[in-house]
């Protein structure tokens, strides 16, 4: 479906653009591009009074806090210093509403929600790495909660190209609306003038 409204109260949620995530190797786009747009988006947003909201995932240094349940597919293990840092480009905006996330989506264990809710948002637009991981699951969750969802679709990459593409066309339709950095930034241009 193509990007039709923004509803007058919507917020930008960006996942996992933190330096241990865009410092891997990612498809289709490198995550120097899905950072740009990122930013591109949040400025946008911010002109427009409108809320920008930075998720970044964490664990103990020990494990002690993640995601438990056996995977087939371990986590990494220990990670370097400040992996879990938002990216310069995106920081120093005071107004902005950092969620720290233990798990993929932003939704489940976070004050996401809440945050969203008090600020009377009642739609996001996503953009993050990974598209199939932490982008999805956090629009699954949106959807579940009610949000109308937008997906900034080259404001998002994978770690494989595979993943991206099946999320943006199998799961993402039945979630949400899809648009560019461009349409979306060009639609709050229109819509709020």
């Amino acid at each position: 479906m193509a990007l039709t409204t923004l509803d007058p109260r919507t917020a930008l949620v960006l996942v996992d653009l933190q330096r241990g995530i865009v410092a891997a190797p990612t498809a289709p786009y490198p995550a120097a591009e899905v950072v740009a747009r990122g930013v591109r988006l949040a400025d946008a947003f911010r002109a427009h009074g409108l809320p920008v909201v930075l998720v970044r995932v964490t664990t103990a240094p020990d494990g002690s806090d993640a995601a438990p349940g056996r995977t087939e597919r371990r986590s990494a293990g220990t990670r370097p210093e400040g992996w879990d840092t938002l990216v310069d480009e995106l920081t120093g905006h005071p107004g902005d509403v950092v969620v720290t996330k233990r798990n993929w989506g932003a939704f489940y264990g976070t004050d996401l929600d809440l945050q969203l809710r008090r600020r009377g948002v009642t739609q996001i637009v996503l953009g993050g790495i990974a598209t199939s991981i932490g982008v999805e699951s956090t629009a699954r969750a949106a959807y579940e909660h009610g949000y109308h969802v937008t997906l900034a679709t080259d404001a998002m990459t994978d770690l494989d190209a595979d993943g991206h593409r099946a999320s943006l066309e199998r799961i993402f339709p039945r979630l949400g609306e899809t648009g560019t950095t461009e349409e979306v930034v060009a639609l709050l241009a229109r819509t709020r003038g």
